[in-house]
């Protein structure tokens, strides 16, 4: 739940760390992408990087710009003014998917593990909007939720070495989506021909905080159509 008032930790003597929160939820995700838009837009003397995450931002300073003293003064006036309703609305997008098959070698699973048809998981994982709480693990990698009940789903017991590119999964109560080739232990249902991050692009993520996803099936022709357009 949102806190009261923001919580602070130095994380070292270059960096600090705002707490609005102690649970992941959207009212408490709607301030710290508040607070970021902001920060971005002020850009405070002293502030190197800016760093959001479920219920908090992590903020690194430049010394002989500012103090962390000096900081957590500059948050407090900008926190008491704050207007969420003067922040920009968020983005959306739809991201096709191929469910199942090679593309999402665990959707029988999860079928299976919640007693329903395969077809159903898709039906329920396309029917809903999610909200991206945060980019991580990997460039580029949205952390995206709420997942409606009847798919919430454990993470794999054994993690894979290796989750292609694209891949889209499920674990716990969230989906997200693998934007390079890497490990992973997540459950994957399927696969989307977007580019999740591209360092050419500004910005490089195709998605960011607060921006609104809805999934949709495609067929694996449409998949390599998708593949074959050009940039």
């Amino acid at each position: 739940m949102p806190h009261a008032f923001p919580r602070y930790c130095h994380m070292g003597d270059r960096a600090l760390l705002v707490e609005l929160g102690d649970q992941i939820g959207l009212e408490v995700n709607r301030r710290v992408r508040g607070l970021f838009v902001t920060l971005k837009d002020l850009s405070p003397d002293g502030i190197v990087e800016i760093i959001p995450g479920y219920c908090s931002l992590l903020l690194i300073i430049d010394p002989l710009g500012t103090t962390l003293t000096r900081l957590r003064e500059t948050l407090g006036s900008i926190l008491e003014t704050l207007d969420h309703s003067r922040i920009p609305e968020p983005g959306s997008m739809e991201v096709p998917v191929v469910y199942g098959g090679e593309y999402g070698p665990d959707l029988k699973w999860v079928a299976d593990y919640h007693g329903i048809t395969p077809e159903e998981v898709v039906r329920l994982h396309t029917a809903h909007t999610y909200q991206v709480y945060m980019i991580g693990f990997m460039p580029g990698f949205p952390y995206m939720g709420e997942l409606p009940k009847e798919l919430i789903t454990p993470r794999r017991e054994t993690p894979r070495t290796s989750v292609p590119r694209g891949s889209v999964a499920l674990a716990q109560a969230q989906t997200g989506i693998y934007p390079s080739q890497s490990p992973g232990g997540w459950q994957i249902i399927g696969r989307t021909p977007l580019t999740l991050f591209d360092p050419e692009n500004r910005p490089p993520s195709l998605l960011e905080m607060g921006d609104r996803v809805r999934f949709f099936a495609i067929t694996e022709e449409e998949m390599i159509r998708w593949q074959n357009r050009k940039p």
